[in-house]
């Protein structure tokens, strides 16, 4: 790609010379046209300023044939309706809650004609396992006396849609422990409760072997801090787990209940911590909701879209689980009323619990996956908890050299080998749909960004199966007992719902129609890519930026012209 240097000098000669420059240097003619392309096409990929990425080319094909429609079916009541009933729930594999979500969203998909009279809309459950260990929550409390002062409740839950159910880890036992407190490992005797703004895994086993009585952990992660100002995140429990069969008591607090503690105990060293816990442990098997539309031309063939039921958020995960079912619902009415046309691959939905969900559908079925995408904490409210929408992709080089625009969240990177990465079309589709949504809705403040990993689409790229992940991050509520209904905005869950299932049917149907949107976004990424890595002086990151762009291309082709990859790629060599 030119420099800027380069770009400055050609339009200092064409201001000098005017077209006759051209005449004279058909080297430097064609170099201008393909400037002039360039730029054409940063113009109508700019995609204003509310999407940050390499930018794609706009039109009317690939999911931007989806877009309008699924955003006009969306109802947005009918979607906070399931957000609001798994939101009661605390949610843990094969537990009340989870199985009362699963049957419930089960009962509207039925509703909506999955599993009925018409073959080709299917709905059933995969039993994966038997747990031994199905954890429900019932009730809990922790209660701060000290001496000369009133007993003070720092948290309590009695039901399971009460604020403060995060207090117990997932898998920890009944208790009803009280002890003197310890705030760090160098102070803690035998029946004493530690108390620690650590995680718990980093001192459970050393507090164990001592005869601690109780673990008590005022942990949060640097990216949970209030962007406000207001600190809300003080009053924020986070979600913990522990291993099955763990014996030790655990429980969560807030970092004000945490200086709560501190104060008392600086003040007397005899005051003293009570926890009260019950919970049920079950046999009950783990299972998946699976529903399906089956495609008419290569019902064999699968477009996956999975999300995940476990864990307690509003935003993380009943987002995610309302807008698959939302955007199932409305996909089978659609094309029903005619309104669609019949894809070719088949469409199949997953619910259930993350990571096994999707292993299970997998170790399973008899239809070849042909793409995934994880559709995981999907409504957050930007004003309320500073998320964005995000599109993680599959593996490509911005995953082991990220340059801007490229930026990892606070999430994280992944660990990426060159030898791994294998180029797909995908990423380039989900791109197009989160723009597309954008355009149809006026902006939408969106990004993608390089893999990192964590949820069902690593599962499927594991198994070699293109997979993205459309989320929204960083989120100060995340994986605390703040991550509740007033954090959801369902204009957010329309549009990332519908940017989800675009791409999901622009991949179940493609159309040779879509090949050349899909190709000048490439180039136009290409060109972003290969910019940013000859600024850095990293001739080898050029390089494998041109070839996985060029791969990714066959990949599109095959994909949109219904070829196999080896043809796709010799046939546009040969061009």
């Amino acid at each position: 790609m030119a420099s800027i240097t380069q770009i400055w000098r050609w339009f200092g000669i064409l201001a000098v010379t005017g077209s006759s420059a051209f005449g004279c240097n058909s080297t430097l003619e064609r170099e201008v046209n393909e400037l002039l392309k360039s730029v054409e096409s940063a113009r109508v990929s700019a995609n204003q300023d509310w999407h940050r990425g390499p930018g794609v080319a706009l039109g009317e094909s690939g999911p931007a044939r989806f877009v309008p429609q699924l955003m006009e079916a969306f109802q947005p009541e009918r979607a906070m309706g399931t957000v609001t009933y798994l939101d009661q729930f605390y949610r843990a594999p094969a537990n009340d809650g989870y199985d009362a979500s699963l049957d419930h969203i089960a009962k509207k998909l039925e509703a909506a004609g999955f599993g009925g009279d018409d073959p080709r809309f299917e709905l059933r459950f995969i039993e994966q396992e038997r747990l031994t260990h199905a954890w429900t929550p019932l009730r809990g409390s922790i209660t701060l006396s000290a001496p000369g002062e009133q007993e003070r409740v720092l948290h309590q839950f009695e039901e399971s849609g009460d604020a403060d159910r995060c207090m117990l880890p997932v898998n920890s036992p009944s208790c009803d422990v009280e002890g003197y407190i310890a705030m760090d490992l160098d102070h803690l005797e035998e029946g004493f409760i530690l108390v620690t703004d650590v995680p718990t895994r980093q001192v459970y086993r050393r507090a164990t072997s001592r005869g601690a009585a109780a673990v008590v952990s005022a942990s949060l992660g640097t990216f949970n801090v209030d962007p406000s100002g207001k600190e809300r995140h003080l009053d924020a429990i986070q979600y913990r787990q522990l291993a099955p069969d763990s014996e030790l008591p655990a429980v969560q607090i807030s970092q004000r209940s945490y200086a709560a503690i501190r104060a008392a105990y600086e003040k007397s060293p005899s005051a003293r911590l009570a926890i009260r816990a019950s919970v049920r442990f079950d046999d009950r098997p783990l299972r998946t909701l699976v529903a399906t539309i089956v495609g008419d031309e290569k019902p064999d063939e699968a477009i996956v879209v999975v999300s995940h039921v476990q864990e307690p958020g509003a935003c993380d995960n009943a987002t995610g689980v309302a807008g698959l079912v939302e955007g199932a619902i409305n996909t089978a009415d659609l094309l029903r009323a005619g309104e669609m046309d019949w894809p070719a691959r088949t469409l199949v939905f997953l619910s259930g619990d993350e990571f096994r969900q999707s292993r299970a559908w997998l170790d399973e079925t008899k239809r070849r996956p042909v793409a995934a995408i994880s559709s995981d904490m999907t409504g957050q409210s930007r004003e309320r908890t500073g998320a964005i929408a995000l599109l993680e992709r599959m593996p490509d080089p911005g995953a082991l050299v990220p340059l801007p625009p490229d930026e990892h969240t606070p999430w994280g990177a992944g660990e990426v080998e060159a030898s791994a990465l294998t180029p797909h079309g995908i990423n380039v589709i989900a791109r197009c749909a989160m723009v597309d949504v954008g355009v149809t809705d006026g902006g939408w403040d969106c990004a993608d960004h390089p893999w990192e990993g964590g949820s069902d689409h690593d599962v499927f790229i594991d198994r070699g199966v293109p997979a993205v992940l459309m989320w929204h991050f960083t989120d100060f509520a995340y994986h605390t007992s703040l991550d509740r209904i007033d954090m959801v905005d369902p204009a957010e869950l329309r549009r990332t719902t519908a940017a989800i299932f675009a791409t999901a049917l622009a991949v179940a149907d493609p159309q040779p129609g879509d090949l050349d949107r899909y190709v000048e976004s490439v180039a136009i990424e290409r060109r972003v890519r290969v910019e940013a890595a000859e600024w850095e002086d990293n001739p080898a990151l050029v390089e494998l930026w041109n070839d996985w762009c060029r791969d990714v291309r066959h990949s599109l082709r095959a994909l949109c012209l219904d070829l196999d990859p080896a043809e796709a790629a010799a046939t546009e060599d040969g061009e």
